[in-house]
């Protein structure tokens, strides 16, 4: 069985685990970046149009729109450790090192925009692809060999499982240690072989669950694996009822991950009306587009559901036509695709699954409460967002505590040890062979699921429903999990079926609509 160490391992590729993969080796530290697809540009850092905060010293309200934003649910700590170190962070290593081009005047000065629920223009953007600009950006900087040779990116390489000798040791005396994580198994999609990954500190970097939903605007790979992973572990997980639904993607039945329309398309004077060309936003909220949106996404249900129309529209062909074409240069190649000229016509949009509030509970250092795991980006709950997330949050959130845990980790490498691999037990190979129509069924009704019953709105009945169907889903899963030849797609329907429960059973626990959270009975 082979065997991987690194010093620090980092689960993922997006914006968060490329910052701690940046920070760490700069240091000259041993890392292992682990990452489930082939492409390591893969990850929701790349579908990320809208922009990312950069707070100032003199912007005292960013702190007000994180709180008005979360429902007043968020932890202020966390809102005051991101205005008070991102935006140095954001310099050093989007700016100053991986040269991140951001979109700027032609004096050179960098250009602001501002979204929904924020009191000001505060966010950096390129176009409509700034996240796309930052994880190349990032991937370039890490991928100089010269610079950085003690970094290595295992991609096709899925996650299994957490190691914790507690659970995976070869003798009984390993069960009274301390439960830590020292590495994880994981499945070489190519020579379907599992390998031990031994890491001194394991970091996290999964993103969110968005893909568990049969609509939803992330990659299909967030799908809970990191949440899964570390509640098998022991980690604690906390807000998993808190689902951002994104109000505008584009309406096409094509599949099931949907092309997000930017908010920062309202941001720039969007109007939403319905299919009988009426603008409705006013008589929901007095911000209108630029309501939270949690709100503008029951608008938009409700809209669909008073006018019995499968979606509302997006009007910006106000605009000028130049303009739109170079300020939303990929939505505007997308819609024209699909037969729709934003310049002259509006886009067919509904809400999609976004973004996950909740996750792995962290303190505001990144560290779980399991010794040698960090969580970071949207995997993990520092308690930011408390119940709904502030627009353009989310990068911003990754890039900082990124970095945070990299600086908390590097300060202790030194007391630090690798744990050894033979005394974790090798991974027993099923012999059963895994039928991709199966699997393929066992996922459409889980996203399915998903959505009807523990999406948008949930009530106690939807709920029930909900819960019988997981259950018969849970206990198959498992069953044909223990015998069946290990593959990517088994692997994260297993993740996502726990990780649904966790939804699920958080929903049934919280009888108060706040946030993202709306709850009829």
């Amino acid at each position: 069985m082979s065997v991987y160490e690194f010093d620090v391992l980092i689960i993922g590729c997006g914006i968060s685990g490329l910052t701690s993969a940046a920070k760490l080796a700069e240091s000259g530290i041993r890392v292992g970046i682990l990452t489930r697809d082939e492409d390591p540009k893969v990850s929701n850092t790349l579908y990320a149009q809208g922009g990312i905060i950069y707070p100032h010293d003199g912007d005292r309200d960013l702190l007000e729109d994180i709180q008005k934003a979360s429902s007043y649910t968020a932890n202020t700590k966390a809102a005051e450790i991101l205005k008070e170190r991102s935006g140095k962070i954001l310099e050093e290593v989007l700016i100053e090192k991986s040269k991140t081009n951001f979109a700027r005047d032609e004096k050179g000065e960098l250009l602001f925009t501002r979204e929904a629920a924020h009191s000001r223009d505060r966010i950096l953007y390129q176009g409509d692809f700034t996240g796309k600009e930052i994880q190349i950006s990032l991937l370039n900087y890490l991928s100089d060999k010269s610079r950085f040779p003690n970094v290595h990116l295992l991609t096709k390489h899925t996650a299994i499982d957490l190691l914790t000798p507690v659970h995976h040791g070869v003798s009984i005396q390993q069960r009274y240690e301390d439960n830590y994580v020292v590495g994880v198994y994981a499945l070489n999609q190519e020579t379907k072989e599992v390998a031990k990954v031994i890491s001194k500190f394991t970091i996290l970097a999964t993103g969110g669950i968005g893909g568990l939903y049969l609509h939803h605007s992330n990659s299909e790979g967030a799908r809970g694996d990191g949440h899964a992973m570390a509640k098998r572990a022991g980690a604690i997980l906390t807000n998993m009822e808190f689902i951002q639904f994104h109000p505008t993607t584009f309406f096409d039945s094509s599949s099931h991950r949907r092309f997000l329309i930017s908010e920062a398309v309202r941001g720039e004077g969007g109007r939403l009306i319905n299919s009988n060309g009426v603008a409705f936003m006013e008589k929901y909220h007095p911000d209108r587009e630029l309501a939270p949106r949690d709100v503008v996404s029951r608008a938009i249900a409700d809209e669909i559901i008073e006018t019995r129309h499968d979606c509302v529209y997006l009007d910006i062909s106000h605009k000028d036509s130049d303009w739109l074409k170079e300020r939303f240069p990929t939505i505007y190649k997308h819609c024209l695709e699909k037969h729709v000229d934003i310049t002259k016509e509006p886009i067919p949009v509904v809400p999609a699954a976004h973004y996950t509030c909740g996750g792995v509970k962290t303190n505001l250092k990144g560290q779980t409460n399991l010794k040698g795991l960090y969580a970071v980006g949207e995997v993990a709950c520092t308690g930011l967002h408390g119940a709904n997330r502030l627009a353009s949050t989310s990068l911003l959130e990754g890039l900082t505590w990124g970095y945070i845990a990299a600086e908390n980790i590097a300060k202790k490498l030194d007391t630090a040890s690798l744990y050894d691999a033979y005394k974790i037990q090798d991974w027993r190979k099923g012999s059963l062979e895994a039928d991709n129509a199966l699997i393929s069924q066992d996922w459409l009704t889980l996203k399915q699921t998903m959505w009807n019953y523990v999406g948008l709105t949930r009530t106690s009945h939807r709920l029930k429903r909900a819960d019988a169907m997981f259950s018969e889903l849970y206990d198959e899963i498992e069953r044909f999990y223990k015998n069946a030849e290990l593959k990517d797609s088994l692997i994260g329907l297993r993740n996502a079926v726990e990780v649904g429960y966790m939804v699920l059973n958080a929903s049934r626990r919280n009888r108060e609509s706040v946030g993202c959270f709306y709850r009829k009975s």
